[in-house]
């Protein structure tokens, strides 16, 4: 009797141990979700999301030396008597250096720089207007600069309003600034952020031809940190659109074509670590800062000179395979060919833009 005992005590023991296993295991998870969800959820993209339809892509054609008759041909557009205009639209909140480089490498072919600034990050974090206290620096294009602020908000602390808010109603307010540059039909329109360069011959050719879709989406060659570490071709949001009074502003999909190699986008690259933490503080996707730890400036540091992820995530991709192949450090490049000639003209002041200038100021924004 006592063995019979012994064995039915045996027997019920299991479901006590496994009752505190999983009472020890479900505070472990929780965590776990609060610091990993994000990285989680981002490692299952692809079975919980589905990719955009594909863009249609224009091949694009080019080399110096080329008639703009013989590559307006080439793309089956034909050659107009006279250029039409270029107004080039941003939304500016401190992007200084990849401005003026932005701003001399177009400078031959816009009409009206139009450039919007606000009081306010797009997270209602309060910040002073860097290209007011700083216009003498584009002196060069004064006489084409049109200028407006947009009010921003100022958040209360621990405010959970939706940045995407904020900065969807300073994109709207470019309309207004648009129509007061005095553009007209059949202008063309440059609708991107600032470091979403256009490339001149892509311009050139695009005020140059007749038969150009009316709106073109712009593959950028992606950039992080600076021209060190080429990600990909992925940035589609740029566009240059054939103005009509029906053209809104816009910073997302608004056709299905896509003009191949036309630019460049140079994520995160700024001078100083001071940028980096403003923008990672300030722009829509402020909530991938999960810890104060994010913004220390040597882990930032180390970060750009490794070419790792500012936030610690994994890559948006909709395939494992897309996904896996993106995993790890951006590989560095020692190329600095192709780029914007205004870079390699003036590359003693834009070092940290090339290859092995990775190491990064630590300066007051002013």
């Amino acid at each position: 009797m006592a063995t019979r005992l012994r064995r039915l005590t045996t027997r019920r023991s299991p479901p006590k141990l496994l009752f505190f296993a999983l009472l020890m295991l479900a505070p472990v998870c929780v965590i776990g979700i609060y610091n990993y969800g994000q990285k989680i959820s981002y490692f299952f993209r692809p079975l919980w999301d589905k990719p955009p339809l594909p863009f249609r892509r224009l091949p694009h054609y080019y080399a110096e030396n080329v008639s703009v008759e013989h590559l307006c041909r080439l793309h089956n557009w034909s050659i107009r008597s006279q250029p039409r205009r270029i107004f080039d639209n941003i939304i500016f909140s401190n992007e200084l250096d990849l401005l003026e480089i932005r701003w001399h490498e177009l400078n031959p072919y816009v009409s009206k720089f139009v450039i919007m600034e606000s009081n306010t990050t797009f997270t209602g974090i309060r910040k002073p207007l860097f290209f007011a206290s700083n216009r003498a620096r584009f002196a060069f294009a004064e006489e084409k600069i049109v200028y407006g602020v947009f009010p921003g908000r100022i958040a209360s602390p621990g405010s959970l309003k939706d940045p995407f808010v904020l900065e969807s109603l300073q994109r709207g307010a470019m309309n207004g600034l648009l129509h007061s540059a005095g553009i007209s039909n059949g202008d063309l329109v440059i609708m991107s952020d600032t470091d979403e360069v256009p490339s001149p011959h892509t311009l050139k050719l695009l005020q140059w031809c007749d038969g150009v879709p009316p709106i073109l989406h712009l593959e950028l060659k992606h950039y992080m940190y600076s021209f060190e570490f080429p990600v990909d071709y992925s940035s589609w949001r740029a566009t240059v659109q054939i103005y009509t009074p029906q053209t809104r502003y816009r910073h997302s999909r608004q056709s299905d074509v896509i003009f191949s190699d036309a630019g460049w986008h140079c994520s995160f690259c700024f001078r100083s670590l001071e940028e980096f933490t403003l923008k990672m503080t300030g722009y829509s996707h402020a909530d991938r800062v999960k810890r104060k730890a994010f913004l220390n400036y040597s882990r930032i540091q180390r970060i750009i000179c490794r070419g790792d992820d500012l936030f610690d995530m994994l890559p948006e991709e909709y395939s494992f395979k897309e996904m896996i192949k993106k995993m790890g450090s951006i590989a560095r490049s020692d190329s600095a060919v192709h780029l914007p000639s205004y870079l390699i003209q003036n590359a003693d002041r834009f070092r940290f833009l090339l290859p092995g200038g990775c190491k990064r100021n630590i300066v007051q924004l002013k």
